[in-house]
Formats: C-alpha cells, structure tokens, sequence
C-alpha cells in the first residue's frame, strides 16, 4: 500500500490543548446514576453509596469535568428536589426519558462525587421548565458563601464551604422538538440572555456555555447559532455543540468516515462565531464546548421495548466494538485538530450510558471498547496541538469523498519533554506504512508505540470477556533522528509516545 506521511513542526502550533477537552457526563438517565456511579451496597461502595470500582476506572481516564444532571433530564428538573433531607425529596415522572426520578441522588451528592473522582461539574441549568429566576437561585446556592436565603440553605445541608462550579450551562438542546419546553432560536436567545446576566450578577466569576445546535443535521443549523448568540455574545464564553454517530447500515467505510463531517461541523460553527463578532464589532473571541458527543445506535431498538415509568431502567446501553473505538479516536483527534477554538468536551456518557465504562449491578465494572483512546488522549495528549502536515491514500464511499486512510494530529507537551502521536489506520483490509518527520525536535528517542487492533471489528467487551479488545504496546514503530516509520495495522488505533530534547 501507498506510504502516508506527517510532518510536525514545533513552532506550527493549532493552540494549547485545555484538559477540559476530555470531559464526560452523567445524566439522571438509564444507569448512568443508579447502578452506575451510585450503587449502595454495593461490595466496593464507600460510605456515601459511591462505587469505588467505578471510581477507579473514572480516575485512570483522568476526566478533568463532568457535565450533569443533563441532557434531556435537565429541562424538567427542580434542582430544590435533590437537595436537603433524602427522605423529604419528592418522586418525579421524568418526562424527558419517562422514568421515575427518586432524587435520592442529588446535587450536593454529585459535588461530592466529583471531588473523589478528581473532576469540577459543568453544571446545567433548566430553561425548559423553568427560567431566569431559578436559574439565579441555584448559583446562590452553589457558590455563594453565605449570609442569603439559599447559601444559608446550602449551610444547612451541611456544606459550608461553598461549591464554587464555575462552568454552567444555559439549558440543553433547546432548539430541539424533543426538548421540555423547546423554543425557536429567538425565544432561547432571550431567555438565556436574561438568565446569563443574572447568573453572572450572582457570580461575576462564572463562565458560561450557550446552547448550540444539537446536531449538523439540524434544519435550523447554522441559522440558530447566529440568532442565539446575537443576543448571547456579551454575556458568554462558550457555544456548544453535539454530535452522535452510527453504523445501522453497516456501512463501515462511511462510518469511520464520519469524523470528516464533525471537521465541517466544527468550522462552520466557529465561522458563524466569527461571523457575529464581527458583526458586533467585538474584540471577544467565543470558544467551543462539544459537551456531547459519542457513537450511539446500538441500543435504539431495545430500548423501543422498554415499559414507561420504571426507575434506573438500562437505557442506552451500546454495547461498544471495535470499530467504535476507532470512530470515537477518528472524533478525538478531530477536537484536536482544533484545540485552538475547542475547549471543552464532554464525552456522552461517563457510565453505563452509551458509556466507556459499564457495570453490573451488584457485580462487575469493566472498560468498553472506546475506553482506550479516550484514556489514551486524556492521559498523552496534554500539551500543544500541532499543525499535521499529512500525505496519505485515500479512498471514497457512497457518501464521503476523498477520504484519507490516515487520521493524525501529534501534541507537544513540553513540560514532560514529550511528543505524541495518535493516528488511525481507516483501512480495513491493509496496514498502512507510516513516516513522521519531526525535524524541528532533534533527536527523538521512542517510549512506546500502543496499538488497538482486532481481527473482528464487530468484537466487544462484556462481562465475561471484559479484555476482548484491549491495547497493547508492541506496536513497532522505529526512530531515527527525528524520523518515526510504523507499519499501522488494518483498522487499528495507535499512539506512539517520543522523548524529544
């Protein structure tokens, strides 16, 4: 097969990679919670009903914020009902994904999980249901230290200290039918304009995400983000963005193709963006936060076949395979690419829940398929993105043209004196012959090459075979001065790690 070549150059920089790009999420959805990262009694739960096997495996992805409690859920929640007492919070019909919400698990009980699991919250507000006014009460609440109704409130509840979230978000999905109390791009604007200026006069040291479109397919997409943010842009720092993608059709050349339309999708958002400051004449830059994305298909069908009203039901359970976990590591390097607008991300969901990590309640927590590469890219891939120079073959689908088989971007982290590469190999049927040039480096020196790689791109992990599809490190790459060559596998994700001067 034709050789693919990079070329990397220290001083071509795409911008400094924030740690908050390799966040996640937990909704009040499915087992995500319940069974999830809350399970008293559980063997390894600690006091507070948190899964200390779930714990572990939070920590080895190092995810640096989580985003809660929504999603869907989010637009008809009552944040006072998870607060206070547990056995004075009220059962809800949750109407977003028609479950029984206990509010035995809450807000102060997520903070507290956050800090043991070494993540901040991205915390969401309800402008479905609810609006500018409970939108001030709940910062006060959170982070205001006290002397006022509901920061006394929070002291009463037993936390003194106050919380101090310092990223929230204004709603979920709102241009979207589905959404409780879904509006028309003028109607959100308003709303989240006057709920951002009250929120910010409560806390001026908060920043704050406006909702974008809920997907590139979205018939109001660009249009949304142009209207929401001519009445938004003063008053937040963030627009967000969502993308799902699957394989229904069994169409994996297209599938691993995807990542291509998410590049689009990325640029045209920061286009709009661009467009409105220069609109505004304004010197304020807005940043992105993909604070959902993920591959989600697997379990629409089951999910179909679920009765109404039960309480922590398993909702959205893909059971991920390989060829997922080279999609999800296509999408991270595509964030990367534009780490210099892209800020924030949330992978959807952190547990259980269209998930990298899955339990059994009562029993065993095991990683998904799609946990190496998060890992991989949350653990090496802190630093400076740099610009890819990349030749490489390429090939077309039914839907996607000019596709290269090579996915790759490299990131600088000087301080560890290191460069990593993360690459996919998009051919099925071949490996794929690689060169890196880092000529701007000196002499490299090789840490290690990992390699995910599996003969069947429909193998799965399970409970029973938790290390089906798991890396390895024997990859081969080889380094010459400031020259990598590598023999990519077919359809296999790689990392190869360099010590630089």
């Amino acid at each position: 097969m034709e050789k693919a070549k990079m070329t990397v150059d220290k001083d071509f920089t795409i911008g400094a990679v924030d740690k908050r790009l390799y966040g996640s999420f937990i909704e009040h959805l499915g087992r995500a919670v319940y069974g999830g990262i809350y399970e008293p009694g559980h063997p390894t739960a600690n006091e507070a009903g948190f899964r200390g096997d779930v714990l572990d495996l939070v920590k080895e992805l190092q995810v640096p914020i989580v985003r809660y409690p929504g999603g869907n859920f989010v637009s008809g929640y009552n944040w006072e009902d998870s607060v206070g007492p547990v056995s004075e919070r009220k059962r809800r019909l949750e109407l977003a994904w028609r479950t029984i919400e206990t509010n035995e698990f809450g807000f102060n009980e997520f903070v507290d999980w956050s800090k043991q699991a070494n993540s901040e919250v991205m915390m969401a507000v309800n402008l479905g249901t609810r609006g500018v006014d409970a939108a001030r009460n709940i910062v006060e609440y959170s982070n205001h230290p006290e002397g006022s109704y509901y920061s006394d409130l929070r002291i009463k509840h037993g936390y003194k200290e106050p919380h101090a979230i310092k990223t929230w978000c204004l709603g979920n999905e709102m241009d979207g039918p589905w959404q409780i109390g879904h509006k028309t791009a003028e109607e959100y604007g308003r709303i989240a304009l006057e709920a951002a200026k009250v929120m910010k006069w409560t806390d001026p040291t908060i920043e704050l995400v406006a909702c974008g479109s809920s997907s590139l397919g979205m018939p109001s997409f660009p249009e949304w983000e142009a209207t929401v943010l001519d009445h938004t842009y003063d008053h937040v720092e963030y627009l967000s963005l969502h993308q799902y993608y699957g394989n229904a059709e069994q169409d994996t050349p297209t599938f691993l193709a995807r990542s291509l339309e998410m590049d689009r999708f990325i640029e045209t958002v920061k286009a709009t963006c661009d467009y409105i400051k220069a609109k505004k004449r304004s010197k304020k830059t807005m940043f992105l936060s993909f604070d959902e994305w993920n591959v989600w298909y697997h379990s629409n069908e089951s999910d179909r076949k679920l009765d109404p009203w039960q309480i922590a039901p398993p909702q959205l359970e893909d059971v991920y395979n390989h060829e997922d976990a080279l999609l999800v590591g296509c999408m991270l390097i595509s964030m990367l690419k534009h780490a210099d607008r892209v800020k924030m991300a949330c992978l959807a969901q952190l547990v259980n829940v269209i998930a990298p990590i899955m339990t059994e309640n009562g029993g065993a927590a095991w990683r998904q398929t799609i946990f190496y590469p998060f890992m991989h890219a949350s653990v090496f891939g802190r630093g400076t993105a740099l610009v890819p120079l990349i030749q490489s073959p390429k090939y077309d689908t039914k839907q996607i043209t000019d596709v290269p088989y090579l996915e790759g971007i490299a990131v600088h982290n000087e301080e560890q004196g290191e460069v990593t590469v993360f690459a996919v190999n998009r051919h099925l049927e071949e490996s794929l012959p690689l060169e890196v040039d880092l000529r701007s480096f000196g002499k490299c020196q090789l840490i290690e090459h990992i390699v995910l790689e599996s003969d069947d791109l429909k193998a799965a992990n399970t409970a029973a075979q938790p290390n089906r599809v798991a890396p390895h490190n024997r990859g081969g790459a080889e380094v010459s001065d400031t020259v990598i060559t590598a023999s990519l596998a077919k359809a296999s994700w790689n990392v190869i790690r360099l010590k630089v001067q």
